[in-house]
């Protein structure tokens, strides 16, 4: 099974690992891609840090992350897990995972990502900042760049249970097909349901720790809802590829 995340905005600063190595990343039929947009980023950040905060959208206070950005292949890096930060990750809390959860987690959890496309959760990288939106000098939308090479390096898992956590934008960047999506809504007293983007984000982190850690293997959706609801979560099975988590406020 493997369970994709969104990454976050916000990221740890520093880290203990070697500069980033394209080479040493999972997937490695996006390494190209993943130059592409590099290089691309950083040449924007290094020529142009008024016009890379713009591009950007950084304000006054998160201008030291153009800076970052220009420094991206010396500054050491961090497995992506750390990495991020926020919401989902706070739920997520990996740093409480023992040698043993942590490993069942590494092996099912992949973050997407607007510079790497997709990340397995061990994968070593620096701080970096660039969202799925940005359209970056030379290149288009991000979309147009990750979509092909995407979805044809993700081919493989074809045979594979895929939970697809990541929020809409990143999952436009490349669409894996057959994979499992998740919508989480908050049901009211009066029954009514609404899609809270904070709620949505905490509950997704708590799912995923549970899916992940579990020393159970699941290789089809039975599986996955006996898991998740042993865990206490309320999942809905709408169709083959969509269930529907239900939160309280």
């Amino acid at each position: 099974m493997r369970i994709l995340l969104s990454p976050s905005e916000t990221k740890s600063v520093g880290g203990s690992g070697s500069p980033l190595d394209l080479a040493a990343l999972s997937l490695p039929a996006l390494t190209d891609t993943r130059r592409t947009v590099a290089g691309a980023l950083v040449a924007m950040c290094v020529d142009d840090p008024d016009g890379a905060r713009a591009t950007l959208g950084l304000g006054d206070s998160l201008a030291a992350e153009v800076t970052h950005d220009a420094h991206l292949w010396s500054s050491p890096t961090a497995p992506a897990l750390s990495r991020y930060t926020g919401v989902l990750y706070d739920a997520l809390d990996q740093s409480s995972f023992t040698r043993a959860t942590r490993s069942r987690a590494e092996s099912r959890l992949w973050i997407g990502s607007a510079l790497f496309g997709l990340l397995a959760a061990g994968d070593p990288i620096p701080h970096y900042r660039l969202s799925a939106g940005t359209r970056l000098p030379g290149l288009g939308t991000l979309r147009s760049v990750w979509k092909p090479s995407l979805t044809a390096a993700t081919s493989e898992w074809a045979d594979d249970l895929v939970i697809d956590l990541r929020s809409g934008g990143y999952q436009q960047l490349g669409p894996v097909p057959g994979a499992v999506t998740v919508d989480v809504v908050t049901q009211y007293p009066d029954s009514t349901r609404k899609v809270v983007s904070h709620f949505s984000k905490h509950h997704k982190g708590l799912l995923a720790r549970s899916l992940a850690t579990s020393r159970a293997e699941m290789t089809d959706i039975p599986a996955l809802l006996r898991v998740a609801r042993r865990a206490g979560h309320t999942l809905e099975h709408d169709s083959a590829t969509t269930l529907t988590m239900v939160t309280l406020p």
